[in-house]
């Protein structure tokens, strides 16, 4: 059975990657105690494994799963970076390049003073940070250097050791500092940053200096009630629905009448229409809204026709500029908001909290949840309406790529050092632009999120898998000669960065400590600290630092795998 798989697996190396993406994903997933490997360690240590029975896969193959993984990669967080680099978002910016670039520095230094080869130092790079884009720019920068084709074989495939070294202490290591040492230094105390952070919450909630009312989370669900309403709402003569809303709004409940039924008949409720004492009225918002207003409102009752209206669920893309650096709850008495509420808002793809204070960026994707005919007026406030669907726009994902990776292949020459982009670096700044042209014209260029998510995932592990069996002859022995003492310089570049970082952020740039935490997070390119985080202090606040952090970090680092090639083998 053994010796029929070999022979099989040799000579279908397509069968060789399906499985070690199999078998990857599985090891990856993996909890044991609250801790995983992550697929991306798992997928290059089962492709190191079966890679020892010598399974020969053409080299070029991976090149192309990569560049569809760094051009979804820049289009998903284009729009973010280039917000990033505009006034507001400057200092988190400048943030996180400074952090990147000190750790660009300060690999280059641990590895010379080791003695560390090129190959290992580029893994060493991304291991620690967390990059896995560092391992296919470094690659394809090694193989342009003038070097023979066995130097670059042996230094491209010190990358997957050091990286496996030094990955899984940059992903939970970074996540326990910060999330444990991290309030510590930012506040003094776990306790007191909860509590920095409610107050926080309450200033970007409470709208009372602005006389406006306050949205509630993202965690409560919209609801459609009808209520028999008491003469303590309407009075003994009535009252009309503008005036009843304006007492919920008073009492910051984000409620709508949307329909009336008086003397039997179904109505429509415009803002003039009078509701009277025994009316059924049809009110529209937040459930918990609703259930804290019952006692007003009345009692509660069955009414299945007036309650028979469509309503929709929208995702709109914030590209309108009259909508861009606007705090949520300037849109919510605004008169073409008026029976819609928003469910949720991301930004990179990460969900940001929904307070009154929140405010809405250029790319962003909010969803909203209203009467059908009331929906198209608020998306024409904010934006775009995403088609939806699963099409993908290959034309325009085949056109980033070929102009990225045509511009990425030019070269110049700076004194004797010949650089480029390379092909790789191409790619990713083709989706940047890509992906903020797409936020700015969201009219055609549409590549779904799953869609995104698949060309992104396994566009990677792909890569990934055939760096594994391609690597695997000389893992062990490398693993054996330097293994603890990669470990080691693992734990202190990942950690040196994070501690300028909390330095930076709390004497420096003065971010609010959530906020902060949430850069750091951000600056070291991993959603695992982030997390980490956003639970130590239950909340969502760390977010709102993250995303920009994110974006500069992602093409700071990623781009260092050129760097850090050419400063070790010129050096």
């Amino acid at each position: 059975m053994l010796p029929w798989l070999l022979e099989t697996l040799r000579k279908f190396p397509e069968i060789a990657v399906m499985l070690t993406l199999l078998l990857g994903f599985a090891v990856g997933k993996l909890r044991i105690k609250g801790f995983t490997l992550g697929t991306v360690t798992g997928v290059l240590l089962v492709g190191i494994l079966i890679g020892s029975w010598h399974i020969d896969i053409p080299g070029e193959t991976k090149s192309i799963f990569f560049l569809f993984f760094l051009f979804c990669t820049g289009y998903g967080i284009g729009p973010q970076f280039f917000a990033g680099l505009k006034k507001d978002g400057l200092p988190i910016a400048l943030f996180s390049f400074i952090v990147c670039c000190s750790s660009l520095l300060m690999c280059w230094g641990i590895s010379s003073l080791l003695h560390l080869e090129t190959g290992t130092t580029a893994g060493l790079m991304s291991g620690a940070n967390t990059c896995s884009a560092i391992i296919g720019v470094a690659s394809n920068t090694i193989n342009e250097l003038k070097l023979s084709d066995d130097e670059k074989n042996t230094l491209i495939n010190q990358i997957p050791v050091a990286y496996a070294v030094t990955y899984i202490f940059g992903t939970a290591g970074t996540s326990w500092f910060l999330s444990v040492v991290g309030p510590w230094f930012m506040s003094g105390s776990r306790e007191k940053l909860i509590a920095e952070t409610r107050e926080l919450e309450a200033k970007v909630t409470d709208p009372a200096a602005e006389g406006e009312e306050n949205i509630t989370n993202a965690y409560d669900h919209v609801a459609f009630r009808a209520y028999l309403v008491s003469t303590e709402l309407t009075g003994s003569n009535g009252r009309s629905v503008g005036e009843i809303e304006q007492i919920f709004h008073e009492k910051k409940r984000g409620l709508y009448i949307l329909r009336v039924r008086n003397e039997g008949k179904v109505k429509e409720a415009d803002r003039d229409y009078i509701v009277k004492p025994g009316d059924i009225i049809a009110v529209g918002g937040q459930r918990s809204a609703a259930i804290a207003t019952e006692s007003l409102l009345g009692k509660e009752v069955a009414d299945a026709e007036l309650l028979n209206f469509p309503v929709q669920t929208v995702s709109v893309i914030i590209s309108n500029k009259a909508a861009w650096n606007k705090p949520l709850r300037s849109f919510m008495k605004h008169p073409e908001f008026h029976g819609i509420s928003m469910r949720k808002l991301t930004r990179s793809g990460i969900e940001m909290p929904i307070n009154g204070g929140t405010v809405l960026r250029k790319g962003d994707v909010v969803e909203l949840v209203g009467i059908q005919e009331e929906l198209q007026k608020a998306v024409n406030v904010l934006g775009y309406k995403e088609s939806g669907g699963m099409e993908t726009d290959i034309i325009y994902l085949s056109l980033g790529i070929v102009i990225g990776t045509l511009v990425g292949s030019l070269s110049v020459s700076i004194g004797n050092v010949p650089v480029e982009l390379s092909t790789s670096g191409g790619a990713l700044i083709a989706g940047l632009f890509f992906g903020w042209l797409r936020g700015a014209y969201p009219r055609f260029g549409y590549i779904p999120p799953a869609s995104q998510w698949v060309l992104t995932k396994l566009g990677l592990h792909i890569f990934i898998a055939i760096v594994g069996l391609t690597a695997s002859e000389g893992f062990l022995q490398g693993l054996k000669t330097e293994g603890l003492t990669l470990f080691l310089a693992g734990v202190v570049l990942s950690l040196s960065p994070m501690v300028l970082a909390l330095f930076l952020s709390k004497y420096v740039f003065k971010f609010h400590p959530a906020i902060g935490l949430g850069a750091c997070a951000g600056a070291h390119d991993e959603s695992a600290p982030l997390l980490a985080v956003q639970d130590a202090i239950n909340s969502k606040v760390p977010a709102l630092g993250y995303t920009v952090a994110y974006a500069v970090a992602n093409i700071t680092l990623t781009t260092s795998g050129v760097i850090i090639v050419l400063l070790m083998h010129h050096g």
